[in-house]
């Protein structure tokens, strides 16, 4: 399948998403292998597929910030202040999640990392299924897929779907920051730098 992605596609991967299918979707760094964050069997075929335990949980995808609002109790303002400066793109941002939400990731402490994508078709495809657990589309310990057919090399028929929009534009994984109150941890470099997080939150991140 290519994008752009029109009406019927949408209907169609919303449903093997419903039922509990994996896909693989583009986004702006990396390929990445989807799973309805809200179903324990869909998210243990995620990690499965990639060779991944649950010490391994999988971010989650978002349309937006009012996707972000139903996963947490409340957004810290420095986090706020990050996805104003890097929303849509290449920063995933792990805060504190709600404890009421049946979100079954892996092991998160308590936590969910979010990011929105800058992939248009992703996110319209969002606007429909909800959030998403998406992570990298490569067997654990090799490199993300920036194609779909690199994907389909590594996950075959155990995707459901592949919805292919050529190569990935970044092509490098986002960057990940965890945001407590007024501080931040930085914890993995990727797209995004040290110097553009600290212009943001005019101050670097903990140690």
């Amino acid at each position: 399948m290519r994008t752009p992605l029109n009406n019927k596609d949408i209907a169609h991967l919303n449903t093997q998403i419903k039922s509990g299918k994996l896909l693989v979707v583009p986004t702006d760094t990396v390929y990445g292998i989807a799973a309805d964050p809200f179903s324990s069997s869909a998210v243990d075929k995620l990690l499965t597929a990639k060779g991944r335990g649950r010490d391994f949980p999988s971010p989650v995808l978002v349309s937006g910030i009012s996707q972000v609002e139903s996963l947490v109790p409340e957004i810290p303002p420095l986090a706020k202040k990050f996805m104003n400066s890097f929303w849509p793109g290449a920063l995933t941002i792990v805060i504190i999640a709600r404890e009421d939400l049946s979100l079954d990731l892996g092991i998160t402490g308590g936590t969910v990392a979010i990011r929105q994508p800058n992939q248009k078709d992703l996110l319209e495809l969002m606007e429909v299924t909800g959030p998403l657990a998406v992570t990298s589309a490569n067997l654990h310990g090799c490199s993300p897929a920036q194609s779909a057919t690199q994907a389909r090399d590594y996950f075959g028929d155990k995707v459901a779907d592949y919805v292919d929009a050529g190569k990935s534009p970044i092509g490098k994984p986002s960057t990940i920051i965890k945001v407590i109150g007024g501080d931040y941890w930085l914890l993995r470099m990727g797209a995004i730098g040290v110097d553009e997080l600290k212009a943001v939150a005019g101050k670097v991140a903990n140690d």
